[in-house]
């Protein structure tokens, strides 16, 4: 009965979620539309205050400038040079002052006779705009205002015309035209559209630049007639303008000063994703507390079922019980035998320890042995770079660089006695206490072993080292004795690189630990490498090359000083090695040893 009273509910779930849903849609799309509404006429309202505002303030600017003297004189002395240069000034001074786009005076024939841009290349000099209708109805002394892209200079803009007149003569007509095209800069990237249409329908202004000088309604013969002679837009027939109504929600305002319609469209998308959100919300809380309500009833019906199975399992349990006595004493019997053959069983264990315990010692006398050689190669090849460098120092009479090499011959063989006592006492599991080593002198040592072989190699270093001592828990053999196996490391991962070659050492300090990174641009750890680089005797080199000890043995003694080994790759390419040493107590730091007495 519950499995299918379940399975009912189930069904029914999405059913009754519509039937919640279905009022909460009707309700927030309405909102949201609303709001939406009220935000779009604000916005509206603003934009038409602006436009407006910008074309009144120059409205009466043509029959203000048109009583000027000096515009005056320059129409009634057309062939007057110096009458022109000071009109065209003035024009220049005054469009610099109003923010208008140009300001120019014509002709009585439509000559333009000076301009503000008169000394710029589209200069409105010399050209006739007898065409204009702003020109026609200021002739006929109406104050005209017009609408037009610039024949010169291609830009839209809005035209202010009125008639220049000394008494009963006509001496021309002045003219300002104001830019438009800012006005779309000011709508800025938003999801609304705005659109002004003229008085025929046409897109002049637009934020959409589809939408632009395309007409929202067939135009009329007449209409297209006087588009093709007043040349208002750069197309003399306007393509039709598609909207899908469906898509958008508009507002239009009527501007009766200028004949003009003012619209914003909001895309439908914006009420829509706000709705589908509150849906979203909605559903998933009722859903919520629907399945709520489903588990509280299961848990209800699950918790009586368990009370009855309780009780089986008590019943079943005292039925089990007297059979498994009899299966215990059965099996007590059983026991006792075992007994007897596991102690045979020991004995024989105890023998085979024994043979294991013997190998065992065998194969740690080889990983001994293998680790002393691992670690002897670097300073014997050392040893053996100085004898044959102080043989040839004996050769050239230079007895005091000879002896030097010969001392550095007796300290490396020290370092040998120290690193052999080092391994002795890792074999029989003995511990020194850290003492307090300074890390740039270590790695300087460390640097010098193996300079020889990075300059034949052309590696390029680069360090990265505080100029104050580094004092880490280390002993001086074993934090050499480390340095050198990852150098050494390094450098025969260099050896597959083509060049350039180069070895990073940095250092940082943190409260935990004192960090030294070694970092080369050969080809990195793969994987498999990065899983058993650890392990003794793992090794990606040839036999001839190494053992794959360096990397064992400089973690376990990092991890013997309380430090560890981090093993990676660096995201710019190749290897990245970084020594976790604990800090130490600072003291007297000892002079570094060169690098070039290598």
């Amino acid at each position: 009965m519950s499995l299918n009273l379940h399975w009912r509910l189930l069904v029914l779930l999405p059913l009754l979620l519509i039937l919640l849903l279905w009022p909460l849609h009707h309700f927030v799309e309405r909102y949201y539309s609303e709001q939406l509404s009220r935000q779009n006429q604000q916005t509206l309202d603003l934009y038409v205050a602006n436009l407006l505002g910008t074309l009144h303030r120059y409205e009466d600017l043509p029959p203000i400038l048109g009583g000027l003297p000096i515009l005056q004189a320059a129409l009634q002395h057309p062939e007057d040079e110096s009458a022109r240069a000071a009109a065209n000034d003035k024009l220049a001074e005054i469009r610099q002052r109003t923010g208008a786009d140009v300001i120019y005076v014509m002709l009585p024939d439509g000559l333009t006779q000076a301009a503000s841009n008169w000394d710029q290349p589209d200069s409105f000099v010399g050209h006739n705009f007898s065409f204009r209708p702003y020109y026609k109805d200021a002739i006929r002394g109406q104050q005209a205002q017009f609408f037009g892209l610039g024949t010169t200079s291609k830009r839209r803009g809005y035209f202010f015309a009125n008639e220049v007149r000394d008494g009963d003569k006509l001496l021309g007509v002045l003219v300002v035209k104001v830019d438009l095209e800012h006005m779309e800069a000011l709508w800025g990237n938003t999801p609304e559209q705005l659109m002004v249409q003229d008085s025929k329908g046409v897109v002049i202004l637009s934020s959409n630049p589809d939408w632009r000088f395309r007409a929202s309604r067939p135009l009329s013969p007449a209409q297209e007639r006087e588009i093709a002679q007043n040349i208002p837009y750069p197309v003399v027939h306007p393509q039709p303008l598609r909207i899908n109504e469906k898509d958008w929600i508009s507002q239009s305002r009527e501007l009766t000063e200028t004949g003009w319609t003012v619209s914003i469209y909001s895309p439908r998308a914006l009420v829509d994703s706000s709705v589908r959100n509150v849906l979203l919300i909605g559903g998933a809380t009722l859903l919520a507390l629907l399945l709520l309500l489903m588990l509280l009833n299961i848990s209800r019906r699950h918790y009586l079922e368990r009370i009855e199975l309780e009780a089986q399992a008590k019943r079943q349990l005292e039925i089990r019980v007297l059979e498994r006595t009899g299966e215990l004493e059965a099996a007590n019997t059983l026991l006792q035998q075992e007994v007897h053959e596991r102690e045979q069983a020991q004995r024989e264990l105890l023998h085979a320890q024994d043979e294991v315990v013997k190998a065992g010692k065998l194969t740690a006398l080889g990983t001994m042995s293998a680790s002393i050689s691992h670690e002897l190669n670097q300073p014997l090849g050392a040893i053996r770079s100085y004898a044959d460098n102080a043989r040839v120092l004996l050769d050239h009479q230079r007895i005091d660089d000879a002896r030097g090499n010969l001392q550095l011959i007796s300290e490396l063989t020290e370092r040998m006695a120290s690193i052999i006592s080092h391994l002795r006492a890792y074999a029989r599991g003995a511990r020194r206490a850290p003492e307090n080593v300074a890390l740039q002198p270590a790695l300087d040592d460390a640097l010098a072993m193996v300079a020889a072989r990075r300059r034949a190699m052309n590696v390029e270093l680069l360090r990265d080292l505080p100029d104050a001592a580094l004092w880490v828990q280390a002993g001086e053999t074993r934090l050499r004795q480390i340095l050198t196996n990852l150098l050494s490391n390094a450098l025969d991962a260099l050896s597959e690189t083509a060049p350039p070659r180069r070895l990073w050492l940095t250092a940082s300090q943190s409260p935990e630990y004192i960090t030294l990174s070694l970092r080369d641009n050969g080809t990195g750890f793969s994987e498999e490498a990065l899983a058993h680089a650890r392990e003794p005797f793992f090794t990606t080199k040839t036999s001839a090359k190494g053992l794959g000890l360096g990397l064992a043995i400089c973690d376990t003694l990092l991890r013997a000083l309380g430090g560890h080994l981090e093993l990676g790759n660096h995201p710019e390419g190749g290897a990245l090695v970084q020594l976790h040493l604990l800090p130490g107590v600072p003291g007297v730091s000892p002079t570094p040893h060169e690098e070039t007495r290598a």
